[in-house]
């Protein structure tokens, strides 16, 4: 063989090499096709419509790893308009693919939608769930776990098994009943009941004695906080929605609505079967849903009263609250640290200080973020946006500080640039809880108060090991503030995690934009993208 062959064969080889390489390199690909359908439960003892996925309430488990491709054919055989939100995904630079009314058109019905994205960077325990109208309400939620690669370690052995818990607020009215009400003028009535992964008790998890599990709890209901126990067990949290937590033991656990946090649990109680419990927070009716740890070996079935919740209040929770904190020493998605990122030495570009409210506008209920009720346009944001359709949304229309002028109606949208890190703050006028969650993000939760915020509360910000999250609690007449870096350019939702408060205007965007065009900084509009309102008919 001659030299020149050898050495053509040579440079072949590689060249396949080097393209084998890159095709196992990809990420992997997962595919899913989920049918949305009604269908009669009975969650409460009484039969009622809910929405079903693939047949399923609750809806499917996602499950993947950081950085799949996840495929997602979503088929609507429902009456209405329907789309799916991820709760926590990041959507890195896609935006496109959020699944809220500001970035998608919702799919007709009869008509199917493929959303595709990544699991990005990201690592822990989330959800989905319906983001039009009250669909919510009825079902059509369920669990999203990330797994870690296997190039990157965890901060804690892996469990001998995982059991899934979502925990929320029910009622026996359907969606169209509650959607009716909040259109008439009416907030949102207390719920009948409150469910654990679709019934209120007797749901059974088997577990081996000696051996330890990770318990996934997400808070998926509409409006109420509720305390988790286990009787006669500890839970150590490990992960609070996509980060690693510092290990500490709980009895009990406040998780708000939008939330999500795992812990682990060793089955180290004589042989018998256990109290699961979940109870309303902070109601004067305390609602209580049970679920059975069962032994393998046990001879005895559930007895005696159930543990009873905490007895503290919303002083006791804030209190809890502030022992979560971020493990500065454990692998993010990526193999370097979580606390490589030191969020408390950047300085901070502007602050937002976002109040709520609850006014009556034209004699009926409305939600506010200062002083504007959000109202969705038929052309969703990111549409306009792209294409540069007038009088769908105003710029910057909403005023950054609290005011005490009008309420008014309007589609504000926050230009902010990519790279900016900033302050908000959330301060609740109200005598009630409230839970916030920023879509496209997490960020660092560094500080919890009573009364009015103040600028020199800043001096009490935990600036070191605050938990990184994308959903935060803001206890009745207090504040709670955050800092984000704004690193993912897009049209993201700042919203209400409370369902009926989103519906009646408590939420806002914010456009993280760059003049730059890159795709590392945003991908194009999908070819697949729906139209609809002023933008029907144009081409992506």
């Amino acid at each position: 063989m001659g030299r020149t062959t050898t050495l053509f064969l040579c440079l072949f080889c590689t060249a396949v090499a080097l393209l084998a390489t890159s095709a196992i390199a990809e990420d992997p690909y997962r595919y899913f096709t989920w049918t949305v359908t009604y269908g009669t439960a009975s969650p409460l003892g009484v039969p009622q419509q809910v929405i079903l996925i693939n047949g399923q309430f609750p809806g499917p488990s996602l499950d993947c790893i950081t950085n799949d491709n996840i495929i997602i054919n979503v088929i609507n055989q429902l009456d209405e308009p329907f789309l799916l939100t991820w709760n926590g995904i990041k959507q890195r630079k896609n935006s496109w693919q959020d699944g809220v009314l500001g970035t998608n058109c919702p799919i007709p019905p009869k008509a199917n939608y493929t959303y595709k994205f990544q699991s990005k960077d990201q690592i822990g325990t989330f959800t989905y769930f319906p983001s039009t109208a009250m669909h919510r309400a009825s079902g059509g939620f369920g669990p999203f776990y990330v797994r870690q690669r296997s190039v990157i370690s965890v901060p804690y052995d892996i469990p001998d098994g995982e059991m899934s818990l979502l925990v929320g607020d029910w009622y026996k009215a359907g969606h169209k009943s509650l959607r009716q009400g909040l259109d008439s003028g009416k907030p949102l009535s207390f719920p009948d009941g409150l469910l654990i992964n679709g019934i209120p008790q007797s749901y059974f998890f088997t577990g081996d004695k000696g051996k330890t599990y990770l318990f996934r709890i997400s808070n998926v209901g509409l409006s109420l906080s509720f305390n988790f126990r286990i009787e006669g067990h500890k839970m150590k949290v490990v992960e609070i929605e996509g980060s690693h937590t510092i290990q500490n033991t709980y009895d009990t656990l406040d998780v708000h609505v939008g939330q999500s946090i795992a812990v682990l649990v060793t089955l180290d109680q004589p042989p018998k079967d256990y109290h699961i419990v979940a109870t309303s927070r902070f109601t004067r009716t305390v609602l209580t849903a049970t679920a059975v740890l069962h032994y393998s070996n046990s001879k005895s079935p559930v007895s005696g009263p159930v543990p009873a919740p905490p007895a503290g209040d919303y002083h006791w929770s804030m209190l809890q609250a502030r022992t979560f904190r971020w493990n500065l020493t454990a692998n993010a998605a990526r193999p370097n640290p979580q606390g490589s990122y030191k969020y408390g030495n950047i300085t901070r570009s502007r602050s937002l200080n976002f109040a709520s409210s609850a006014p009556v506008i034209n004699g009926k209920l409305r939600y506010a973020v200062n002083g504007v009720s959000f109202i969705v346009p038929d052309t969703p944001l990111k549409l306009a946006d792209n294409f540069n359709i007038a009088s769908v949304f105003t710029w910057d229309s909403i005023p950054v500080s609290p005011t005490n002028g009008p309420i008014v109606l309007g589609t504000p949208v926050l230009r902010t640039n990519l790279h900016e890190f900033i302050e908000i703050i959330f301060q609740n006028t109200e005598n009630t809880m409230q839970s916030w969650h920023l879509d496209g993000y997490s960020f660092w939760v560094v500080g919890y108060g009573n009364g009015q915020w103040l600028e020199q509360n800043r001096n009490n910000y935990n600036l070191v090991d605050a938990i990184s999250r994308h959903t935060v609690q803001v206890y009745p007449n207090g504040w709670s503030a955050i800092l984000v870096s704004l690193d993912n350019q897009g049209m993201w939702n700042l919203r209400s995690a409370m369902w009926g408060r989103q519906y009646l205007g408590q939420q806002l965007y914010i456009r993280v934009w760059t003049q730059e065009k890159s795709y590392s900084n945003e991908y194009d509009i999908p070819p697949n993208a729906l139209l609809c309102g002023k933008a029907s008919g144009l081409h992506p």
